[in-house]
C-alpha cells in the first residue's frame, strides 16, 4: 500500500477526476484504519490562515493526521505567503495536509501553493481536461495502462460514441477492461500517482485488442440521455430516481456547473408548461410545441401534469442557491445558511432532496 505524503495538491479543470482522487484518497487514509484521523477544513478555516492554524493546533489523535481543503483555487497568493509557506515548511510530523482546486479559466491555485507544497516534499497532481482533437491519442494511452490494444479506429468511435468526458471515457475502457480481462492492479486513478505509474502495467504482457466493431457494441452511448433523465425526475419529484441518475453522471465525469444548467433549462421549461397547461391548453397543444421526441414529450407533459407552478419556482430558487454555495459565493438573504463549505456533491444531493420532497 503506498504511503501518505506530507502534502498533495490537486488541481485542474477536471472537476471528475479531482473528485475521484479526493475519495481516493481518503480511502487511502482509511485503510490505515485507527492509526489515521481525517479532518475537512470548511467555511473560514478553508484559508490559508485556517490551515496553518489548524497545522499549528494540537491534536489528541494517536496515528496519522489527514486534513482535507478544499477550495484553493479562491485562495489570494499574499495570503498564502503570509500564512501557510511557514506553515508548510514547518510541517508537524505524522501529517498530510491535501489541498484541493477546482479550477475554472483564470481562477486557478497561486504559485505559492505549488511551491509550498513542493518544499515540504508533496505531490503535486494535475487533472486538466484533454482538448477534443486530442482525446483518441488520450483515449490509446489510457488503454494501454488497462491493457487493452486500442488502434485509432477504435479510439475515434469510442470518442464519438461516449463523448468527450474523459472521466466517461476511462470508464467505459475499465468496463472493457474487466470484460476482456478480468480484475485488474491498481491503475491510474490510484491515489498516489508515483506508485500507480509504477504499477500500472499489472504485470500483463499480451494486451487485449479492441476494435471499432467491439466499440460499437459494447460502450455505452452519449450520457446526454442519463442527464435529460436527471432533469426529469427532478421535475416528477422522483427523489429516488434523481439520487441515483445523479450519482451515476457523476461518475461519468459530468460538472456540477453544466448539471445545474441543464437542470435549471428543463426546470424553466416545466415551469412554462404548467403555467401554460394552468391557463387551460391542452397537452396535445402543448406537447405540438415541444422539440423533443414524442415520447419524452409525453412523459415530460405528465410529470408537469402532476405538479403545480409554485413548486417548480421554488425548485428553481433552490438551484440558484445551489450555483451560488458551490461557487463559493455570498448569502442571496439574510435567512439563507451559505452551504460553500460542504462539498459539491453533499450540496447537490441535499438540493434534490429538497426538491423532490412533497409540499
Amino acid at each position: 500500500m503506498p504511503a501518505l505524503k506530507p502534502a498533495y495538491l490537486i488541481h485542474g479543470d477536471d472537476h471528475g477526476a479531482i473528485a475521484e482522487r479526493r475519495a481516493g484518497l481518503q480511502a487511502l487514509a482509511l485503510q490505515e484504519g485507527d492509526a489515521a484521523s481525517m479532518e475537512v477544513l470548511g467555511g473560514d478555516a478553508a484559508t490559508p490562515a485556517g490551515v496553518a492554524q489548524a497545522l499549528a493546533a494540537m491534536t489528541f489523535a494517536i496515528g496519522r493526521r489527514v486534513i482535507v481543503v478544499d477550495g484553493v483555487e479562491r485562495w489570494k497568493q499574499a495570503e498564502v505567503e503570509e500564512h501557510l509557506v511557514g506553515a508548510l515548511r514547518d510541517m508537524p510530523p505524522a501529517t498530510t495536509l491535501a489541498l484541493f482546486a477546482r479550477e475554472e479559466g483564470r481562477t486557478k491555485a497561486p504559485a505559492a501553493v505549488h511551491a509550498a507544497v513542493k518544499s515540504a516534499n508533496g505531490q503535486i497532481v494535475e487533472q486538466g481536461t484533454v482538448k477534443p482533437w486530442e482525446l483518441p491519442r488520450w483515449a490509446r494511452e489510457q488503454a494501454t495502462r488497462l491493457g487493452l490494444a486500442l488502434d485509432q479506429a477504435a479510439a475515434k468511435a469510442l470518442v464519438a460514441q461516449v463523448g468527450e468526458r474523459q472521466q466517461r471515457l476511462l470508464r467505459e475502457l475499465e468496463k472493457l477492461a474487466l470484460e476482456l480481462q478480468g480484475p485488474a492492479s491498481p491503475g491510474p486513478d490510484s491515489p498516489d500517482v508515483e506508485s500507480a505509474r509504477s504499477e500500472g502495467g499489472g504485470g500483463r504482457t499480451a494486451p487485449s485488442p479492441v476494435s471499432a466493431q467491439l466499440i460499437e457494441e459494447r460502450a455505452a452511448h452519449s450520457a446526454e440521455r442519463r442527464v435529460y433523465a436527471l432533469a426529469d425526475a427532478l421535475v416528477g419529484g422522483d427523489a429516488r430516481e434523481a439520487t441515483l441518475t445523479y450519482l451515476r453522471v457523476r461518475r461519468q465525469g459530468e460538472r456540477l456547473s453544466g448539471l445545474l444548467y441543464l437542470m435549471a433549462s428543463r426546470m424553466r421549461e416545466a415551469l412554462a408548461v404548467a403555467v401554460r397547461m394552468q391557463a387551460g391548453e391542452s397537452a396535445a397543444e402543448v406537447k405540438r410545441t415541444l422539440r423533443m421526441p414524442s415520447r419524452v414529450a409525453d412523459r415530460f407533459i405528465a410529470d408537469v401534469s402532476r405538479t403545480d407552478p409554485e413548486r417548480l419556482r421554488a425548485a428553481l430558487g433552490v438551484l440558484a442557491d445551489l450555483e451560488l454555495d458551490t461557487r463559493g459565493g455570498a448569502e442571496l438573504r439574510a435567512d439563507r445558511t451559505r452551504r460553500s463549505h460542504l462539498g459539491e456533491d453533499t450540496q447537490a444531493l441535499r438540493a434534490i432532496a429538497a426538491i423532490s420532497s412533497p409540499a
